[in-house]
């Protein structure tokens, strides 16, 4: 599997950011309450990404040592999807938090509690960003373990 692009988050980013943005136009536009995105999420997501570092670790510490139990294939590709699928979360939803503050701060009447909610959104889905980012590198197999493996065969080119 190959590693995250940055340029997938940043599209990512940018895509959440015109969703946010124009939702809450589109909602003040038919006269309904704008979205406010409570501090509870941002909690949610940087727990979240630490839960998924942590779940990272004894992968790490079976892939660097030498005399450790084998890595479980299964579990290693669960992690690794899991931490591939924060790090997009991630970027989008700080996309959109970032689409949110733009709104926001464009208006003439700025509701302080909405634009610090807006921010704690953004800084607890980077956390969900770094922390998939971290995991999906730490669940990366060392460069020469493919070739000093006895029970494979050399490929023939």
């Amino acid at each position: 599997m190959k590693r995250t692009r940055v340029t997938t988050l940043i599209v990512l980013a940018v895509v959440g950011a015109a969703i946010g943005s124009l939702v809450e136009l589109a909602l003040v536009a038919n006269g309904r309450p704008i979205v406010n995105l409570p501090i509870t999420l941002a909690i949610a997501l940087a727990v979240i990404g630490g839960i998924v570092v942590t779940m990272a670790v004894p992968i790490r510490r079976m892939t660097r040592a030498t005399t450790a139990p084998r890595v479980d294939p299964f579990y290693a590709t669960r992690i690794l999807m899991l931490a591939k699928a924060c790090a997009l979360t991630g970027s989008l939803v700080a996309g959109v938090g970032i689409g949110v503050l733009a709104y926001l701060l464009t208006r003439s009447v700025i509701g302080v509690g909405s634009v610090t909610q807006a921010i704690a959104a953004i800084l607890g889905a980077g956390v969900l960003l770094a922390g998939g980012l971290i995991a999906e590198h730490m669940c990366r197999v060392p460069p020469g373990d493919d070739e000093n493996d006895p029970g494979k065969e050399p490929v023939k080119a």
